[in-house]
């Protein structure tokens, strides 16, 4: 018994205090929201599919947006496994490794939607306002190369903050007030000076974010004077119609990080960052799906049909069977 004693006060895991308490009505909160991440996951993986299998489809808007559910997937997948175990087992600790992963993956996830954000408003920027010219500024190399770009800056991102944040000493009270590990409740633990750290990653957020929302403001400024220009009532319900699900995204994705990552620090709290955390990465994509298959015909149309073929086979297989 004293051993076992022992070695969990010289463990060197860390222990998640989570979202939820074992009570009724945060069993239903738990609930709610496992339900939100698997209608996520279902959502997503269903527009990726889409995408994929409709020629019609196989355009950068659509390349774009399948990258951005593909990075919704692997958001959700990041956090919510582990806190819905941690919730059913009791068992809350997480290894240095595993918190090491999730500091990565959640800027690079984070900050990659950022600069894809940035790249959609530029596709439709010349969609609107330079339609004849689109294969030409919107081409597939351009395409590939801001996605990969936006991979790779959030992922250089992810990688500094995960380094950084877990080369500071901690003490003996390892306790991480979330439900999943991110640099800024993690350095809270440490044992050091972390000032000039938290500066630097303040800085950093507020360049990873304003500076794509600084180009997506652009774009839509640009947008907008190109549709009050327009004397057509149709074009102009049709401008509208192909941004405004990209804005939706945009307002529901910009707000949440704003309110997380640039509020100064005396206004921060761990309940309301867990809470806001919890939308960005949980309830946010499944939103995104949502959003883009509703106000999108091409995308309605594709489903459609797809769901058409899948009932054709089943069909066939009923009829096959009774033969």
């Amino acid at each position: 018994m004293v051993e076992t004693m022992e070695k969990s006060n010289t463990t060197s895991d860390f222990i998640l205090l989570g979202l939820f308490k074992h009570t009724g009505l945060h069993l239903f909160l738990f609930t709610v929201v496992l339900t939100i991440a698997i209608s996520s996951l279902v959502g997503n993986a269903l527009m990726i599919l889409l995408i994929q299998q409709d020629l019609r489809l196989h355009t950068p808007m659509y390349f774009l947006l399948s990258q951005l559910s593909l990075m919704d997937i692997m958001l959700v997948s990041t956090t919510v496994p582990k806190m819905a175990a941690d919730y059913l087992t009791g068992i809350k600790s997480i290894s240095t490794a595993g918190c090491g992963l999730q500091i990565f993956f959640l800027p690079t996830l984070g900050g990659g939607e950022c600069f894809l954000l940035a790249a959609m408003s530029y596709d439709r920027y010349v969609a609107v306002c330079h339609p004849l010219r689109y294969p030409m500024l919107m081409s597939w190399p351009l395409c590939l190369r801001m996605t990969v770009g936006s991979w790779f800056l959030g992922a250089a991102d992810g990688l500094i903050q995960a380094v950084v944040a877990l080369s500071f000493p901690f003490c003996n009270r390892r306790e991480i007030d979330h439900f999943f590990c991110e640099a800024p409740t993690l350095v809270r633990l440490a044992c050091a000076d972390t000032s000039v750290f938290e500066n630097v990653m303040y800085i950093c957020c507020v360049l990873m974010l304003l500076v794509p929302f600084c180009l997506i403001l652009t774009s839509y400024s640009l947008i907008l004077a190109a549709v009050l220009r327009m004397r057509s009532t149709e074009a102009r319900k049709k401008a509208f119609a192909t941004c405004s699900s990209h804005v939706a995204v945009v307002g529901l994705f910009y707000g949440a990080a704003i309110f997380i990552y640039m509020r100064p620090k005396s206004y921060r709290s761990a309940h309301h960052d867990k809470v806001v955390s919890a939308f960005y990465s949980i309830f946010t994509p499944m939103l995104n799906p949502v959003i883009y298959s509703l106000r999108n015909s091409e995308v309605k149309g594709s489903l459609k049909m797809w769901l058409g073929k899948c009932a054709n086979i089943k069909h066939h297989q009923t009829w096959s069977c009774s033969r």
